[in-house]
């Protein structure tokens, strides 16, 4: 069976807890759809993003450099690496 490929794409630097918002760093490119890997010594979480932000603007697509503010399911946390998964394991 094939390992997932995954890219790291960036690094959380803050979380609000109220909203549910991660700021990311970005270190590559991530679209509207893309799905991502969120992972750390506690945080394991998958999601496709859903919206992305830049400065309270919506955003489809960010690239290296940009900071955003992204939508999660679940908490997560200063240092979590955010890795775009490329090939999905099939289920």
């Amino acid at each position: 069976m094939p390992e997932e490929e995954k890219k790291l794409v960036g690094k959380v630097i803050h979380y609000f807890n109220k909203i549910g918002v991660a700021v990311i760093d970005l270190t590559g490119t991530l679209e509207v759809g893309d799905e991502v890997s969120i992972e750390g010594r506690v945080t394991n979480l998958r999601q496709t993003v859903d919206s992305m932000e830049i400065e309270h603007k919506k955003i489809d697509k960010a690239k290296k450099g940009n900071s955003i503010g992204m939508k999660v399911m679940d908490r997560v946390r200063e240092g979590d690496k955010v890795f775009k998964v490329l090939t999905p394991v099939p289920a």
